[in-house]
């Protein structure tokens, strides 16, 4: 009698495997399908970045009280950063005193040294304005410096010229010399230099209204105007309704007169 045969597996491994591969498939399906998703979707807004420029309301105040010209209290603030030696502040002077003598009382013009290093000169002639300053002859000593400043600049013995325009303008000039080798003159200088480079100031001049910045090609006397114009307009208070009582004066005082690129 023959033994029975065992029976063969009819396709039970294969299912199973099969199983196996569907589910596979399934998963990578679905790792997949979320990749793509992830990566075709809308993305997340990128957290900003911190303007690098900077603002003229944080910087350091520079020299207190500053050279001004015009009324304390203005509406508008022309703000000028320049180089007693730098050709480009000489012929901008010009304008700069038109613009002054044209709003007077109704801005409030500042001027800042900013000596650049390649002006051996320059450092010297703001603390000889500076040291003017203190017997209150700054804009005079200003004026004579960059109405002359092909002269000086020129001149190897220009201290000596300095000592002639401190003699010009009426200054007690030995008072005038000590004050020039002391440090108040220079702490004013370092004072203004340090505001101009907290704006990032690489060339002269520099200038803001109300603290906007002014290209060089602009610093002319039409577009100056048409710029300070603006602001005057804009500072205006509005008109008060009827039966609202009026909001403030135009009170101003003082007079205007100097300033300047390289």
């Amino acid at each position: 009698m023959s033994k029975p045969q065992p029976k063969k597996n009819s396709g039970g491994m294969p299912v199973i495997i099969i199983v196996l591969v569907a589910i596979v498939a399934v998963i990578l399906g679905l790792y997949y399908w979320n990749g793509t998703r992830s990566t075709s979707g809308p993305r997340p807004t990128p957290t900003p970045v911190a303007s690098n420029t900077p603002n003229i309301q944080n910087a350091p105040i520079g020299a207190n009280p500053p050279n001004f010209l015009g009324s304390p209290n203005a509406a508008v603030t022309v703000e000028e950063f320049a180089d007693f030696q730098c050709p480009s502040c000489g012929a901008t002077h010009p304008v700069m005193k038109e613009i002054q003598g044209m709003f007077g009382s109704r801005i409030k013009f500042i001027f800042r040294d900013f000596p650049l290093p390649m002006h051996d000169k320059a450092y010297d002639a703001a603390v000889a304005a500076e040291a003017a300053g203190m017997q209150g002859k700054f804009w005079d000593m200003h004026n004579l410096l960059y109405t002359n400043q092909q002269t000086w600049s020129a001149d190897p013995n220009y201290k000596a010229v300095f000592k002639g325009y401190a003699e010009k303008i009426g200054l007690d000039v030995d008072k005038w010399e000590t004050d020039m080798a002391g440090m108040s003159a220079k702490s004013r200088i370092d004072a203004d230099m340090q505001r101009g480079n907290a704006l990032n100031i690489n060339s002269t001049p520099t200038v803001y209204i109300n603290g906007k910045s002014v290209p060089y090609p602009d610093m002319n006397v039409p577009t100056l105007k048409s710029l300070i114009d603006d602001a005057l307009k804009g500072s205006q208070p509005q008109t008060a309704q009827p039966g609202a009582p009026a909001n403030g004066s135009n009170a101003n005082s003082a007079t205007g007169n100097e300033p300047p690129k390289k």
